[in-house]
Formats: structure tokens, C-alpha cells, sequence
């Protein structure tokens, strides 16, 4: 028996459009029942375990040994202390390691514990405050007796 001949039955005019959301229509033996299935119209948002991705922080060492810096200039950057500030050299809050006074780069390494100093020595007429040399017998020869 056809839709349309059952629809004119009931007098019901349009029941059922032409888009195609609605799946299928049956009908019964005990009369008519209208089964209406709904597809959604998005789709659902998948997951995704990419997308995240992290801007580079360009740590390493800036100045090698050897090579010329000026006061201000970033010889190391690092997370910890990695490298140890020695004569010259400052160390800013998050370990970076910079330039004091100009001269050249020199890395250290104490052969008991392993540690890496990183030195600035100064060009001519630059010289180490007594407190801070690491030579006992220079600091002894300063001292007024």
C-alpha cells in the first residue's frame, strides 16, 4: 500500500518533509505508527593527543672559551647551576650567566668535585679586587700588615 494512499486516509496533509533527517515511516497492522529517527547535524569533537607544543628556550652556552665579550654579554644560559659564575662573571635569577667587565671567556674544571667555573680574564689594566681572587698568596700580598 503506498505512503501516499494511506495519508490521504487519515486526511493528514504533509506529515513528513522532503529533507532527510527523518529515516523511514511504517506503518502496522493495528492501525499506523510513525517511527522518526533524527541524525545529528554536527559532528562531535574528537580528542586529539597532539597540539601541544611548547616555544623553544634556546638555553646552551652563548661565549665560548677563548672568545672576546664585553660587559653585559650572555656567556651561558642554563636551568641550575650548571655552569658556576667565577672572577667577573654575574649570575641573574634564573642562572644566567653574563659578562662583567670585558676581556676573554675561560671554562674551568675543579678535577676533585667535577664543578665548571666560567671566568672572564680582563684585558690589561683591569685587576681582581683582592677579595674576590682565587689565589690566596695575591690576596695575602694586598693586605696592609
Amino acid at each position: 500500500m503506498a505512503l501516499s494512499s494511506v495519508f490521504r486516509r487519515v486526511n493528514v496533509k504533509e506529515l513528513i518533509s522532503n529533507v532527510s533527517v527523518y529515516s523511514s515511516i511504517t506503518e502496522s497492522s493495528s492501525g499506523m505508527s510513525l517511527i522518526i529517527k533524527r541524525w545529528a547535524t554536527k559532528k562531535t569533537a574528537g580528542s586529539t593527543k597532539n597540539g601541544r607544543d611548547s616555544n623553544p628556550k634556546y638555553l646552551g652556552v652563548k661565549k665560548f672559551g677563548g672568545e672576546r665579550v664585553e660587559p653585559g654579554n650572555i656567556i651561558v644560559r642554563q636551568r641550575g647551576t650548571r655552569f658556576h659564575p667565577g672572577n667577573y662573571v654575574g649570575m641573574g635569577k634564573d642562572y644566567t650567566l653574563f659578562c662583567l667587565k670585558e676581556g676573554h671567556v675561560r671554562f674551568e674544571r675543579n678535577k676533585l668535585t667535577g664543578r665548571k667555573w666560567v671566568h672572564v680574564d680582563p684585558v690589561a689594566g683591569h685587576v681582581l679586587h683582592p677579595v674576590y681572587a682565587s689565589d690566596s698568596s695575591i690576596a695575602a700580598e694586598m693586605e696592609p700588615l
